[in-house]
């Protein structure tokens, strides 16, 4: 096959730690989580840090797990400033008081991203599992507007909180969030094993196109949205991380890099990492991210499709889960010949929710 030119990495995904206070039935965080003893040290995420922005890196994402369960994350924020990349916490906010927050400010943290399991009570700590978690992620956000860093809610959408939309709406404008992302779960990993549960019908999610249309309308300009849909049922995929290896790159706590946070699922293949590789080796040179890089890799009907430079091929992970070939098609697709096991999904869809079935084991250990 041959070897695939990209220009750098746009961002970083720098995953600190597996641990977290919260057990979200759909969290991104692999099935099998890393140990706080094989987490990468402040030396060596500081190390990562450098080879980023060396390699042209232009924003570093600081993620979870919880990333505040680091007592060092000031000290990583900080350095990643000095190395002039931006810098955005996604945090759940539950760990989240006014003296870390000022640390953080101190240290230059550009941005917050904010995650918000529902706006009802009992609802988003039932979904999150964790009791007196909603009045601790309000305190959050008011003190991040208070202090005049720049906010992002993030809701992530199923069954179970849909139709509160319009309510997510307003809670953003009362805490003066000038940015909101509404995103559907996306059906890997635990959200997979929640699927049944957490996938809404078609009815909710035209509502929730319709919510978010007026919620455009309303806003304008003074508030950013971000909208992500369920991909089962769209008729073509998207270019999942902006195509594999192309412009995304994910560093686990333990050192792991990955083309994408669910990328571990894929059997059979050798992951590299920071400990024995430097970041641009591995970007230009591994074989895990030249494995799907392009589109030399691709089967039919996607090597004959039209789109194939838009959409790369869709998301190797969600293939795996669906059809237990990486290499597929993504059956999301109208075109692919596996498009029947997620018609099978959608027919199995019903209003009347149900148990979440299965939890990540969470914890600050």
């Amino acid at each position: 096959m041959e070897r695939v030119t990209v220009p750098p990495p746009m961002s970083l995904l720098a995953e600190l730690t597996h641990r977290c206070p919260l057990q979200c039935p759909y969290c991104s965080n692999p099935l099998v989580l890393d140990p706080r003893v094989g987490e990468l040290s402040t030396v060596e995420w500081c190390r990562v840090l450098d080879e980023a922005a060396d390699l042209g890196v232009l924003q570093v994402h600081f993620s979870g797990g919880e990333p505040m369960a680091r007592k060092d994350l000031p000290e990583l924020v900080g350095h990643a400033v000095r190395r002039g990349l931006y810098t955005n916490l996604i945090t759940s906010g539950v760990l989240m008081d006014e003296a870390a927050l000022v640390r953080l400010a101190e240290a230059g943290l550009d941005h917050v991203q904010l995650s918000f399991q529902d706006v009802e009570v009992v609802s988003a700590e039932r979904i999150g599992g964790m009791k007196g978690a909603q009045a601790k992620k309000i305190a959050a956000a008011r003190l991040i507007v208070a202090d005049g860093m720049p906010l992002t809610l993030n809701f992530v959408i199923h069954r179970l909180n849909v139709e509160r939309i319009p309510a997510m709406f307003a809670l953003a404008e009362e805490l003066g969030a000038r940015r909101v992302e509404i995103a559907h779960t996306q059906y890997y990993g635990w959200g997979l094993k929640n699927r049944a549960t957490l996938l809404p019908t078609r009815a909710q999610l035209e509502q929730s196109e319709r919510d978010v249309a007026a919620a455009r309308a309303r806003f304008g300009t003074w508030m950013a949205i971000d909208f992500v849909t369920p991909d089962y049922y769209a008729d073509e995929p998207k270019p999942c991380m902006g195509g594999w290896g192309r412009r995304f790159l994910n560093v686990a706590p333990s050192g792991r890099v990955l083309p994408c946070h669910a990328a571990e699922t894929i059997p059979g293949v050798v992951f590299p990492t920071v400990r024995e590789e430097t970041l641009a080796g591995i970007w230009n040179d591994s074989a895990l991210f030249g494995m799907f890089r392009g589109t030399d890799w691709m089967p039919e009907p996607c090597r004959s499709c039209h789109r194939k430079e838009e959409d790369w091929g869709g998301c190797r992970c969600q293939a795996l889960a669906l059809t237990g070939r990486a290499d597929a098609a993504d059956p999301v697709c109208q075109r692919s010949p596996d498009r029947a096991v997620v018609d099978a999904a959608l027919r199995e869809v019903d209003d009347t929710g149900g148990n979440l079935a299965y939890r990540r084991v969470s914890g600050i250990k």
